[in-house]
């Protein structure tokens, strides 16, 4: 059944049966692979994506119910929010493995997109429920940390 999804702010359609997870029409439709498959049940936050701005697990959100929503992947962030994060990761040299980071960074952008201030507590709150096998758990909140730094500048 053709469906029409705006990703990464164009318009694409595609053709996939009712019930196909987002994650699996992002990554094997159209080939953008910075969504990564975790666990498959939302608990990982590997398959991060914003659905109208705020972060979404893609391996249990469904084609049907994000038709005519604005859909961001890692590859299509871009905002003041996505490049103080991408500086922060970079600068703490948080990424271990990296096979998490693409949720990770998600999630930090969905918090400072809303809390540009957000305190320890929040950060860790809000970034709770996205795994990191390599536990880089410290260098992640003291990136959103920096981030939040470098928004205020």
């Amino acid at each position: 059944m053709p469906t029409s999804l705006n990703i990464n702010g164009q318009m694409r359609t595609v053709n996939a049966p009712e019930g196909t997870p987002l994650l699996w029409v992002i990554r094997d439709e159209l080939e953008l692979t910075g969504t990564k498959f975790g666990c498959g049940v939302a608990s990982c936050g590997a398959c991060t994506v914003h659905v109208d701005g705020e972060p979404t697990r893609s391996c249990q959100t469904y084609i049907e119910d994000v038709e005519g929503a604005e859909i961001v992947t890692i590859e299509g962030v871009n905002s003041d929010v996505a490049s103080a994060v991408h500086q922060a990761w970079n600068e703490l040299n948080v990424v271990q493995c990296g096979y998490c980071q693409s949720g990770q960074i998600m999630s930090a952008i969905g918090l400072l997109s809303g809390n540009r201030t957000p305190t320890v507590d929040e950060i860790e709150s809000y970034m709770w429920g996205n795994a990191c096998r390599c536990a880089t758990y410290q260098r992640i909140r003291a990136a959103v940390e920096r981030a939040s730094e470098i928004l205020e500048a």
